[in-house]
């Protein structure tokens, strides 16, 4: 048997057939047949060759092509990143659940795609980042800088500090390939320019004017036909997300609220004592000085030229001042550079420390009543104080300080008092996790009840989102247990369980058929104003006034707007550029128009006259800033056509079982 299979695979044929066999082991890898490997990632992409960048996505040889993936890990990592700042932005009004749907992991996956598109296109374009680019970006980020210098130490310290830990080498490394991926983007954004002629017809469109006539048609009679049993399951059938019941909660809950408690008996004598003595330092006045000064400014950034200049001005200000009988708040009125102190001839009233810049407040408490300082630095330039008197600061006695010892330990027992049932009540739920009424009845606090309540709408304590959180979230709707204190303000906590749940479900058609029957009726009605004021426009399009429709129909004579700017809120705010959804109409001519408002109003209108904005009204700074920004937001929009127009030309693959 084994000499006859010898024979059948030796000879030409046979070679060949070996042969077209290899191909396959080649392109594809031997280890495809041996084995089967566990993916471990989210989306893989396989771009065509630089050579042959037309490569349609069916072509069968890929082996030329660059493949990249998206593994799991990095998605989590941005996913957290995602999460992490949609808490920050968001607060308190974060829904973790929501976070975690199918459509944003996909949102989030895109833009990861997108990346790792453009900087497959940065390699294939033989775009590089060197070295010093790389050192550059490094350098310039403000959290690896002292005093606005590159702090090698501060740089590692802020790797080392990172969770997890970073090295220099795999930040450099991430930091190389952020801005490969940013090197194609960026340049076809930068490239993007405006043309005078652009910018000329983009500031007349923005500065146009409309002469506009408009007349508000009566509201049509709402629609009262008999509704067939047919008609209202067809617009049942096909309108059936409109009528869906959301999903709800009912919940039980106990609520601790240190307001609603008995006050705490009041201190004794020796209690207050005991907290003076220990916070007596609190009940001791500061010193405060009464002070004036003459300022004499130095700007920002002066030379040095300046600012001698300004130091002897101060100096002989502060030789004026010593002189005897010297004027010192006429001195101020004259010279000093504080507009907030100038006019009360420099009086800066009681200060204590803490109130002063650095510089002032060292000369000032260093100073004797009565006297004149000589001129002092700051940030703000050079000051000439005086001193004119000093109040000394005391020690309240425990009689002064009695009243408010007594308020703070008032308020310190309750605090303990609640914390005190608050501890007891959740040690006594950990015992029975599954029901509030034992733990509540044994700290006396009566279980409420709320719901059933969706999402929307909520009211009571469920209106705070952090009990909305809880009460929707899975672990408390499928365990049915009670969940941890949840704070509602400062001394203010309840503990909910949820005991009943309806998820979101399309709502009969028995219960609804009211609903129905009316919103059929309030399209038909719809329909028929919609008609009418068609019929009406194409009058107005075959010649017609505003003025003869007007008074054919016996409504008031139609409202003359002139000069109405591009955005503004007419016919209603909804409808800011209505009148200039119609064409600049002819020399003689008038276009017409027709706004449904939001209430379902409708209203016919003419163009009568167009007034473009006028070019030379613009400051020239204004029209280069312009020209910027609508530079910058073309070349945006260019850069996301390029993805887009990558994204065409790769394959993309997700493993949704990854997400």
């Amino acid at each position: 048997m084994l000499q006859k299979l010898r024979d059948k695979t030796s000879g030409w044929i046979a070679t060949v057939i070996l042969g077209l066999l290899i191909v396959p082991f080649a392109f594809v890898g031997i280890e495809q047949y041996l084995g089967q490997r566990t993916d471990t990632s989210v989306a893989s992409i396989t771009a065509p060759p630089s050579w042959w960048s037309s490569a349609p996505a069916w072509w069968p040889v890929s082996v030329f092509w660059s493949h990249d993936k998206i593994e799991t890990d990095e998605f989590r990592a941005r996913f957290e990143q995602e999460r992490q700042r949609a808490r920050a932005q968001q607060g308190e009004a974060f829904d973790a659940r929501a976070f975690e749907n199918v459509e944003n992991k996909r949102a989030i996956l895109d833009l990861l795609i997108d990346q790792r598109i453009q900087q497959m296109a940065a390699r294939s374009g033989g775009l590089r980042v060197s070295d010093a680019m790389v050192i550059r970006t490094i350098q310039d980020i403000p959290a690896f800088q002292v005093d606005g210098k590159f702090d090698p130490q501060r740089y590692q310290l802020a790797l080392a500090s990172q969770v997890p830990a970073q090295s220099p080498r795999n930040f450099e490394r991430l930091v190389r390939e952020g801005l490969q991926q940013a090197l194609v983007p960026t340049g076809i954004a930068s490239s993007n320019f405006v043309t005078a002629g652009e910018m000329d017809r983009l500031i007349r469109l923005m500065g146009e004017q409309r002469d506009v006539t408009m007349l508000t048609l009566p509201a049509t009679a709402v629609d009262t036909a008999p509704v067939s049993d047919a008609q209202i399951k067809q617009w049942y059938d096909s309108h059936v997300a409109d009528y869906r019941a959301p999903e709800t909660v009912s919940i039980e809950y106990v609520e601790l609220n240190s307001a609603a408690m008995p006050p705490p008996p009041p201190a004794d004598e020796a209690t207050l004592r005991q907290r003076y003595e220990k916070e007596q330092a609190r009940f001791i006045a500061q010193e405060e000085r009464l002070a004036s000064h003459i300022l004499v400014r130095v700007e920002e950034g002066a030379d040095a030229a300046a600012q001698k200049a300004a130091e002897q001005k101060a100096a002989q200000l502060a030789a004026q001042a010593k002189a005897p009988g010297a004027d010192f708040a006429a001195l101020a009125k004259t010279n000093s550079d504080d507009t907030g102190s100038k006019a009360a001839g420099g009086d800066l009233g009681w200060v204590s420390k803490g109130m002063m810049v650095g510089p002032f407040e060292t000369a000032l408490f260093a100073m004797k009543a009565g006297e004149i300082s000589a001129p002092v630095k700051s940030d703000f330039g050079w000051h000439v104080i005086q001193l004119r008197e000093v109040k000394s600061g005391s020690q309240q006695t425990f009689e002064q300080a009695r009243e408010a010892l007594a308020r703070e330990q008032a308020e310190a027992d309750r605090e303990r008092a609640f914390n005190d049932l608050s501890s007891r009540l959740v040690d006594l739920v950990y015992k029975n996790p599954s029901s509030l009424v034992p733990a509540a009845r044994e700290v006396n606090l009566p279980v409420q009840k709320l719901g059933p309540f969706a999402r929307a709408g909520a009211s009571g304590i469920a209106a705070t989102p952090a009990v909305l959180r809880a009460a929707f979230s899975d672990s408390l709707i499928q365990d049915g247990t009670v969940s941890d204190p949840i704070e509602i303000a400062p001394g203010h906590s309840v503990m909910i369980r949820v005991v009943a749940h309806a998820a979101e479900r399309a709502l009969p058609l028995a219960q609804v058929r009211e609903k129905v029957t009316a919103a059929i009726h309030a399209d038909r009605t719809r329909k028929a104003a919609t008609k009418e004021a068609e019929t009406l426009l194409a009058r107005l399009r075959s010649g017609e006034t505003l003025e003869v429709l007007a008074a054919s129909k016996q409504l008031p004579p139609p409202q003359a707007l002139g000069n109405v700017p591009r955005g503004a809120p007419v016919p209603e705010p909804s409808q800011p550029d209505a009148f200039f959804s119609v064409p600049a109409p002819a020399a003689g001519k008038a276009s017409p128009g027709m706004a449904v408002l939001s209430r379902g109003d409708i209203v016919l209108f003419t163009v009568n006259k167009v007034t473009p904005g006028d070019v030379n009204t613009m400051p020239p700074g204004q029209r280069q800033m312009l020209m910027q920004q609508v530079a910058q937001i073309g070349g945006s929009d260019d850069a996301d056509a390029f993805v887009k127009a990558m994204r065409k030309r790769v394959r993309i693959n997700v493993v949704e079982r990854n997400l």
